[in-house]
């Protein structure tokens, strides 16, 4: 019965799928009379200026801090810019590929609000929200179910980003006449922090850089969304010497006297892009480089405490650890079974360690992540079997399985031959098609995307489509060769 009314939501609105390309990355050269070349070293701009001053002012310094830096800092990080979703940005994300996807998760939390006996109060919690086009695409079709609609108490998105609050904000229908706003330290403007949506019968909706900021009724049950969030958050990266211990990569300016290594290239990766092509290793046009650490860093002692990254890893392997999506993750599972709550993360990666996923993206093509900070997004595939070991004991977690699966077993496919008998225009079918492929096909988003369903620990029964709750504890990882 849910199904049959989410089929027949609305009318369909294609959005136009690409996906991102492998181009080998070339630093500019000028070539010399004798006919030798040398590179020319990219501009170097105010971020850059101030990570290389970082550097030599404190030592190299971790990939986290450098994604810290790239990605949020006010001087001119990546996500401080409004447009880096779509064809004009560097990236696509599922949402504005295609409304069905919005849809059907609409449908996976009205399911579950059903079993979980119809709660008076939810509220949704969106982390990294984008444009705010998988929200909007969800209380749109939530607008069928009028007693799940009904409960819906406010949306809180969790971004850092002004450009990106003020997307949101417009996508949602918020008032800017009752919007509270505080300053934009990055162009002079007024960042929104809580609103009324006129588009959703004026819905309370409300920002906040962390999740901790959320505060949540007792009584409101909290309905969690993380699509392409975790994959952002900054890692650190390790390689077991020969030693047997630990050495960190690190990232260092180009001039110092520490031996470079080479950069991570799609043909090292496991994760979802994949490729027999690889990024040109030659980086000399920018103004940093990877380097290993002499000794035991104090991240290496903390972030691998755990016996099993010793046990479970060879000389030469390499791992990327996220300490902040466990804290984010334990956080999470915390606030979901205290408010018995729901969540899905959805993401690409798999359900192991891996070593050398960390890239950059532009205009839809892989980048080298040391050039031009702030230009491109830089991300690592997701490790889910860490966000599971950091959920153990606080919450129960389903999955990941992958998209293409969830989706067909949610019943996206009957959702396009709803939309399909509703237009007669044969552009429009085909592009209904195409978007559909792109979000189930094996070969494109359909396997290398995942979803992990977070449900509270004194929940019974598992949720659809998942079995029985994983078990917690991650199995051997797949191995992860050094270059």
């Amino acid at each position: 019965m849910i199904l049959r009314r989410a089929l027949a939501c609305s009318r369909p609105s294609p959005r136009v799928a690409w996906a991102p390309s492998i181009a080998r990355w070339h630093s500019p050269k000028i070539l010399r009379p004798d006919g030798t070349t040398h590179a020319v070293k990219e501009e170097l701009t105010p971020l850059a200026k101030h990570i290389r001053d970082t550097i030599l002012a404190t030592g190299p310094i971790s990939i986290a801090q450098y994604m810290q830096l790239a990605l949020t800092s006010p001087i001119g990080g990546y996500y401080t810019r409004g447009q880096v979703f779509g064809r004009e940005g560097d990236f696509v994300t599922s949402p504005e590929i295609s409304q069905m996807f919005g849809e059907i998760m609409a449908v996976w939390y009205v399911m579950h609000w059903e079993m979980m006996g119809r709660p008076a109060k939810t509220v949704f919690v969106e982390l990294g929200p984008g444009r705010g086009t998988l929200m909007e695409d969800i209380m749109r079709a939530a607008k069928r179910f009028k007693p799940f609609y009904a409960s819906i108490r406010g949306i809180h998105f969790i971004e850092k980003s002004p450009e990106l609050r003020k997307l949101q904000h417009d996508k949602l229908g918020c008032d800017w006449s009752v919007t509270a706003t505080v300053d934009d330290k990055s162009d002079g403007g007024r960042t929104p922090v809580t609103s009324v949506s006129q588009s959703h019968g004026g819905l309370d909706v409300g920002w906040h850089d962390v999740v901790e900021q959320v505060a949540v009724d007792r009584d409101c049950v909290p309905l969690v969304m993380a699509h392409e969030f975790f994959d952002a958050l900054p890692i650190y990266k390790f390689e077991k010497g020969e030693s047997g211990k630990w050495n960190e990569i690190l990232v260092d300016v180009t001039d110092s006297d520490a031996t470079p290594m080479q950069p991570t290239s799609p043909s090292q990766m496991r994760g979802s892009l994949q490729s027999s092509s690889s990024i040109d290793g030659d980086s000399s046009s920018s103004h940093f480089k990877f380097v290993r650490a002499r000794g035991v860093t104090s991240n290496a002692a903390m972030v691998l405490r755990d016996q099993r990254y010793d046990s479970l890893f060879d000389r030469g392997d390499r791992v990327e650890v996220s300490p902040e999506s466990a804290r984010i993750m334990i956080q999470l599972a915390d606030w979901i079974s205290a408010n018995n709550g729901m969540g899905l993360i959805i993401d690409y990666g798999t359900d192991w360690t891996q070593g050398d996923t960390f890239r950059g993206i532009k205009s839809h093509r892989f980048a080298n992540p040391l050039c031009s900070p702030g230009s491109m997004d830089l991300t690592a595939d997701v490790d889910f079997s860490y966000l599971r070991f950091a959920a153990k004991g606080r919450a129960k977690c389903y999955g990941p399985i992958e998209q293409g699966s969830f989706l067909h077993s949610m019943g996206i496919q009957a959702r396009l031959q709803q939309l399909l008998k509703s237009t007669a225009d044969d552009k429009v079918q085909r592009d209904l098609v195409d978007c559909y492929r792109r979000l189930t096909d094996a070969h494109s988003m359909g396997r290398v995307y995942k979803v992990l369903a977070v449900l509270p620990n004194s929940s019974t029964g598992a949720p659809v489509p998942f079995a029985q709750p994983t078990a917690e504890d991650p199995g051997k990882p797949a191995a992860t060769d050094g270059a």
